[in-house]
């Protein structure tokens, strides 16, 4: 069965004057479907650039990515933008929420994208918004909410329209410690249900909940191995409101 993502010799250049900088310089990687991998990495070390990639958000200057047997290295931005919505589901660090829309509106704008009826949207940005907790809370908007219940809210829209990838760049780099378990939580049951899991992270703490960890360091994989003794965000449990499993199908179920 061919890997969920496929990378090969992928570089990233950007000019800065009459100097030419790699921020990838021939990263191969293949991710398969149903794993946990944290990217890791210092500043300048191309974490964010290959995470870019990662998320048709930019394409490469060279090298090939194959996303879900779809090779996305050369395709338009309009192109770009289908695969983003289709294959995956972004969770960021500020949470990127409309301000003027109720959780349970910023959950359904992905189904707006797909085509989908408001009664669907809605229905299902529900259901989402209930299997992370905040079935009570999804009619307020992000100021009336605390940063872990925004992080709820990113997650929800990051699972309603079923994609191959959940992406996440340093998902919990503006919550405490107990939020961060709490989240971590969900990402544990996100991936336990079938789903790819991808967390961009310079926390060792976080990339410690992956099964796979890369390292990057000047635009190259600096080690690639896996983390047999991960932990277990269950941690979290005795924390966090009672909440009901997410119940995204796994891609392709």
């Amino acid at each position: 069965m061919a890997a969920l993502i496929t990378i090969r010799d992928l570089v990233k250049s950007y000019n800065l004057g009459n100097v030419k900088i790699n921020a990838l310089n021939g990263v191969s990687i293949d991710i398969e479907k149903n794993e946990y991998v944290a990217l890791m990495g210092p500043s300048g070390s191309g974490k964010s650039t290959l995470m870019n990639l990662l998320g048709c958000l930019d394409t490469p200057s060279s090298g090939t990515y194959v996303l879900n047997g779809r090779d996305v290295s050369s395709m338009t931005e309009n192109e770009l933008a289908d695969i983003r919505n289709q294959e995956i589901g972004f969770v960021f660090q500020t949470f990127n929420l409309l301000a003027r829309l109720t959780g349970v509106e910023n959950v359904a704008l992905p189904l707006i994208y797909a085509g989908k009826s408001k009664a669907d949207r809605n229905e299902r940005a529900a259901e989402m918004l209930t299997a992370v907790g905040l079935g009570k809370r999804m009619r307020h908007k992000p100021n009336e909410l605390s940063g872990g219940e925004r992080q709820r809210v990113a997650i929800a829209r990051a699972l309603v329209n079923t994609p191959s990838i959940i992406l996440a760049d340093e998902p919990t780099g503006n919550l405490d410690t107990k939020t961060s378990l709490e989240i971590m939580d969900i990402f544990e049951r996100i991936y336990n249900q079938g789903n790819t899991v991808i967390v961009v992270t310079h926390e060792e703490d976080i990339a410690a909940h992956a099964r796979r960890v890369i390292r990057l360091r000047d635009g190259v994989v600096e080690r690639d191995e896996p983390n047999p003794t991960p932990t277990l965000a269950n941690r979290a449990a005795a924390l966090r409101p009672e909440a009901a499993q997410p119940q995204s199908p796994a891609p392709g179920a």
